[in-house]
């Protein structure tokens, strides 16, 4: 009897903790729908659908070259002693990048230096001469033509001491030259000389094309060459980082050749670019954007577009909280915005973080799911 009722007091504790378990589980349900219920897309970051004036564009093929290309030659006669620098290497301006034999162009420079001072020596003595002979011929002592004399001898001092004077400038460039500097900072592109070679005045030496100041040659048809002239705006697009979209650099200035090839009916136009561009090299084919006209668009960021198989689509949040999942119809990308042909309208509010919006959507149906069944059972 003692065993019976102890195994009967346990079923019953079982029974209760079962019970106890079922209503647990029963208010944690609540609860959670009501977590469900009170989370809607209020607090959602979203960017609104914007219409926005973008230029028309129209594309074409450019050609890059360096405004600043050079050959550096020869200004003085020599033989090639020591080559400094050699094809794709780095010059900053005014570095040497070439030295000439100088023992012709030292000793022409000394040479000149004597004279400069054989010209000073015959300076002083002429000019103490007309001091001496201007003070006599103020006592009448001698004549006239002596006095000139002494004054034509001072005259001719003085010129050949200018004379010496030039000779030792051109002496002194004649040395400098012997030493060939880069004209402005770049990149050797061709050699044309060696070690030991001799070479006369105006024989080239190297050449090379500065990347600071760069421009692209496009060919236009002729029936765009008016709205160019008009807008004055273009774009040349660069390549970037493996991965991601190619950067678009605004033209300096726009130059229009006023003469049209017969041949293929278009005007050549030059786009002047910036300084500092990275990536960009002379002879490279490049995108050119000419700016034609103007157009409203839808816009959008980016960042709110989801991709699902080929299925493009955004989550639309409305006043209320509310989130549906919307089908979009894109088209090109403008930098962080993404144009909108269809599925939108002005005013409409995106989803920033797709990710959070769909988790939140699904419990929102969730929440309406479960409102469909407790009505159907208070109906039943």
């Amino acid at each position: 009897m003692a065993n019976s009722k102890r195994v009967q007091r346990s079923r019953n504790f079982a029974v209760k903790m079962l019970l106890f378990g079922l209503v647990s589980g029963f208010m944690q349900a609540v609860q959670s729908e009501d977590v469900y219920a009170s989370e809607t897309g209020s607090n959602l970051k979203t960017a609104e659908v914007s219409l926005d004036l973008l230029n028309r564009e129209f594309r074409l093929d450019g050609v890059v070259e360096a405004i600043n290309k050079a050959t550096v030659s020869a200004q003085t006669r020599g033989t090639i002693q020591k080559i400094l620098v050699d094809v794709d290497d780095y010059v900053e301006k005014g570095a040497d990048i070439l030295y000439l034999k100088d023992v012709s162009q030292k000793a022409q420079l000394k040479k000149a230096q004597a004279g400069e001072k054989e010209a000073i020596s015959h300076l002083a003595k002429a000019e103490d001469e007309f001091k001496r002979i201007e003070d006599i011929y103020a006592k009448k002592v001698v004549s006239k033509s002596r006095m000139d004399e002494a004054k034509h001898a001072l005259s001719a001092a003085k010129a050949r001491l200018d004379s010496a004077r030039a000779n030792l400038e051109e002496a002194s460039e004649q040395l400098s030259y012997t030493r060939v500097k880069a004209p402005y900072s770049g990149i050797v592109t061709e050699r044309h000389v060696e070690v030991g070679e001799t070479v006369q005045t105006g024989a080239q030496l190297m050449t090379g094309v500065s990347l600071d100041k760069l421009r692209v040659n496009v060919d236009v048809p002729q029936s765009l060459i008016n709205k160019i002239r008009v807008f004055g705006k273009a774009f040349v697009y660069t390549d970037a980082a493996i991965g991601s979209e190619p950067v678009r650099v605004a033209v300096d200035k726009i130059t229009v050749f006023p003469i049209a090839d017969r041949a293929s009916n278009t005007f050549k136009v030059r786009l002047d670019l910036p300084e500092g561009i990275d990536g960009l090299f002379p002879g490279m084919f490049v995108k050119a954007s000419l700016v034609t006209g103007e157009k409203q668009v839808l816009q959008i960021p980016q960042q709110s577009v989801v991709y699902r198989s080929e299925l493009t689509a955004v989550y639309v949040v409305t006043e209320d909280g509310s989130i549906s999942f919307r089908h979009v119809r894109l088209g090109s990308r403008n930098n962080d915005s993404q144009i909108v042909l269809s599925g939108l309208t002005v005013g409409e509010k995106v989803a920033m973080d797709p990710i959070e919006a769909g988790v939140i959507s699904m419990r929102q149906r969730r929440q309406q799911s479960a409102g469909h069944v407790d009505a159907g059972q208070a109906d039943e």
